[in-house]
């Protein structure tokens, strides 16, 4: 039987817990019961515990202390807390102490607080079993071949739903960084697993079968699967809701195969939109992303960089709201290609519509982006052109078809943006606001981003702040 204390600083909260449930038929017997912090403590050290359900809101010590000297007094003793707040770093930061599981009480009723107790009762002895399954000698080594490993692609994605599977069912379940394992000691079979998977996990995890793993110690498992594993399985050529992979193979993997700093530095030179319009520079630019390999937060990164400076020179508004709605499908490095390569479609669409030639549209990217970059500054049109290495005539024709407004009203629209982003991100005064984004006169720029904006600059920065 698996000992339990109860700690509550409300008497009929605690007793109502503890009535409300059949304990032994769950294999659980309440040994004890405390009102606050220091009585647990006292109880603990005289009674043999397994289990111990925490208040996280007690006078004295709180649930989170209790819980960070229970883990440091009594090492073998599980806490799961309960609590009338379920908001996600409220909780974290609870399951970061120490504790393994959390009970919303508001949310526990009759009909499902025997199934919430057993969840975590199987938790519990597939934990244990675990343990025993691993030992080896003298020190954790892999008994089984092969297992199963569960990646969450999102925060909100709990190890309770892993619970469900016949795998995990069947097998232990081992908690690594960031990710699951689940040694298969047991029958398995593959063609079932990726059924089950693909109705129960798909699109919010990703899983792998790993082969080739006896008798391989647990800890130097652990470190080559969390530093290498997520990122093969972003950049695998046939991402699948199970992918295969071989032990060996995974520790030929380099643990960091490329700069963040480098990748950084390609997909900002990749602004310049040189993959959308010429063939050969998109095969350049995937070959090099396949050498480079950035992380999945720097494509989420540079999608919306490329929405934000991009969508409404070349894109339709419905083209750009819809890329911007597929953003957060993109799950590996084969939906980022797909996505990229439907921006780049939509870009070489719109250069057609336009009647410019690969060259013509790619010095007007240029010009845009030098724009951007020196809105603040004091350019003028023949500056712009003079970078390009157009006449300014035919610059000044190109692009007004191209943006479809003049190279001043553009302009003008760059520095209110730019002023825009001082106001809210800045103290500076409006006066210095409008020197910084290219405006000599600051009774002009008030007067302009009142008719543009619908507010004086002063108005703007208020309403920005009470928005924070």
């Amino acid at each position: 039987m698996i000992k339990a204390v109860v700690v509550d600083d409300e008497r009929l909260v605690r007793k109502g817990f503890i009535s409300l449930i059949d304990w032994s038929s769950l294999g659980i017997v309440i040994v004890g019961e405390a009102g606050d912090g220091k009585s647990a403590l006292e109880l603990l050290q005289q009674q043999e515990v397994d289990l111990l359900f925490v208040d996280l809101t007690m006078p004295g010590i709180s649930g989170f202390e209790l819980i960070k000297m229970v883990r440091q007094r009594f090492a073998g003793i599980r806490c799961v807390v309960l609590t009338c707040h379920h908001e996600f770093d409220y909780v974290q930061e609870a399951m970061r102490l120490g504790a393994v599981d959390y009970i919303v009480k508001t949310l526990l009723e009759m009909e499902n607080a025997d199934e919430t107790i057993r969840r975590l009762v199987d938790r519990i002895k597939w934990e244990d079993n675990t343990r025993d399954a691993l030992v080896r000698g003298e020190s954790k080594r892999m008994a089984a071949d092969k297992a199963l490993l569960y990646l969450p692609l999102y925060h909100q994605c709990n190890e309770e739903e892993l619970f469900q599977l016949s795998s995990v069912k069947n097998n232990p379940l081992i908690t690594f960084h960031e990710m699951w394992m689940s040694p298969l000691l047991h029958r398995f079979s593959i063609d079932e697993s990726k059924r089950e998977l693909k109705i129960q996990l798909s699109g919010r995890w990703q899983t792998a079968l790993i082969s080739g793993l006896r008798d391989q110690p647990l800890q130097e498992l652990e470190e080559q699967l969390t530093a290498k594993l997520r990122r093969i399985l972003f950049y695998h050529p046939e991402p699948e809701d199970l992918t295969s992979l071989k032990y060996e193979d995974i520790k030929k993997e380099p643990a960091a195969p490329y700069s963040k700093q480098e990748a950084d530095n390609l997909l900002e030179q990749a602004q310049n939109l040189k993959w959308t319009i010429d063939g050969n520079e998109w095969e350049k630019f995937v070959a090099n992303i396949l050498q480079q390999k950035p992380r999945s937060d720097q494509f989420l990164a540079f999608a919306h960089s490329l929405i934000q400076s991009w969508s409404s020179l070349l894109l339709k508004p419905e083209d750009a709201a819809q890329l911007e709605r597929d953003i957060s499908h993109n799950l590996n490095w084969c939906h980022w290609k797909n996505w990229l390569r439907r921006f780049s479609d939509h870009v070489g669409r719109r250069m057609l519509e336009l009647g410019l030639t690969k060259e013509v549209m790619s010095c007007l990217i240029r010009a845009v982006r030098y724009m951007q970059s020196h809105a603040g500054d004091k350019i003028n049109q023949s500056d712009v052109a003079a970078v390009i290495n157009m006449s300014r005539g035919y610059f000044s024709q190109c692009f007004a078809r191209f943006a479809g407004e003049t190279f001043g009203e553009c302009l003008r629209g760059m520095r209110l943006e730019l002023a825009k982003s001082l106001l809210l991100e800045t103290t500076l005064p409006v006066c210095e606001i409008a020197s910084r984004s290219g405006f000599e006169d600051d009774r002009y720029f008030s007067r302009l981003f009142r008719e543009r904006i619908g507010k004086l600059p002063s108005e703007f920065r208020a309403e920005g702040k009470n928005q924070i």
